[in-house]
């Protein structure tokens, strides 16, 4: 009788603990943030795309980081570059630096998207870069943190103010057409323009591109890539259309949303891309600081899959 209460005193127990054992993970969860009112933008119609400046993308000149002077403010840690530096340069403006090897495939992913109309983030590669306290780092995605802007929530693919639009079926092949693996909600940013009503939807982290999103679905945790213009060239971009819809090779997260992409909408996309010259590409790689033969491989695989997307024809 004893061992019985006992046991069933141990049995008790041990429930008690395991399901307090789940809370701490819960209170962890991200605490949704309530989006203010305003005007959903993500894509803008981009009728100077044929004079738009890849080398320096959506910041421009106007801003560019002043490296004159570089202050350490505080470590911002987490992804798969790990550590990343939140730092203030000359001019008093903040960015968040990135090292590794996403600095390169985002600086170039970032100005392609932007030069065909969606929103992006604001950055620029610096090649060499010394950050007091830290060190001196090569190929340094600097990722500008604006005044006059202010970070919101994440938003969602499966859930956006955009599913069913051209522009959105775009993004979606934008997001193919760069190779890009780590589609998540958590790389995607609201962002509100203060003083206006405009909410900016952003795909803020854009560094698992430029590579290949590898092979077998079993398999393509280990056989992916990321800034690998060697990879990147010798992907295959689309697999088949069958009738209306086209196959893309794809091995990666969230794979269902692009189950739904018809030949009129990559023919869409393939059309903007299709303005951009051979000069403003290579400029989007050069600006990422890709050496000369990388560039040249990454400039005529990306003319390549625009190729294919100008192409595409129904299926049977």
């Amino acid at each position: 009788m004893l061992k019985t209460r006992v046991c069933s005193k141990s049995i008790a127990l041990a429930v008690v603990l395991l399901t307090l054992s789940f809370f701490p993970a819960e209170a962890k969860q991200k605490k949704k943030k309530e989006v203010p009112r305003g005007v959903p933008v993500f894509w803008t119609s981009p009728v100077n795309i044929n004079s738009r400046n890849l080398y320096l993308g959506p910041g421009g000149a106007a801003m560019r980081p002043n490296l004159s002077r570089i202050t350490f403010l505080e470590e911002d840690k987490g992804g798969y570059s790990g550590t990343k530096y939140r730092i203030r340069d000359g001019a008093g403006r903040e960015w968040v630096a990135k090292i590794g090897k996403e600095a390169q495939s985002e600086a170039a992913a970032v100005r392609l998207l932007w030069a065909v109309g969606y929103e992006t983030e604001i950055n620029y590669l610096v090649p060499r870069l010394t950050i007091p306290g830290k060190g001196t780092f090569e190929d340094v995605r600097l990722e500008a943190r604006p005044d006059g802007e202010k970070r919101l929530d994440e938003w969602k693919w499966e859930e956006n103010p955009f599913i069913g639009s051209r522009q959105f079926q775009g993004l979606k092949i934008m997001m193919l057409f760069l190779e890009n693996w780590d589609i998540k909600d958590s790389n995607n940013e609201i962002i509100q323009v203060k003083g206006t009503n405009r909410l900016r939807y952003v795909v803020s982290d854009l560094g698992a591109t430029f590579g290949k999103t590898g092979g077998l679905p079993v398999l393509w945790t280990i056989t992916r890539s990321r800034n690998n213009p060697e990879d990147y060239e010798k992907a295959k971009f689309i697999e088949e259309v069958e009738g209306n819809l086209v196959k893309f090779r794809y091995s990666g997260k969230k794979k269902d949303i692009f189950e739904n992409i018809t030949v009129a909408d990559a023919r869409w996309m393939g059309n903007w891309l299709s303005r951009l010259s051979r000069a403003q590409i290579r400029d989007a790689f050069r600006a990422a600081n890709y050496n000369r033969e990388e560039t040249a491989v990454l400039t005529d695989a990306v003319l390549d899959r625009i190729g294919q997307l100008r192409t595409l024809r129904r299926g049977r």
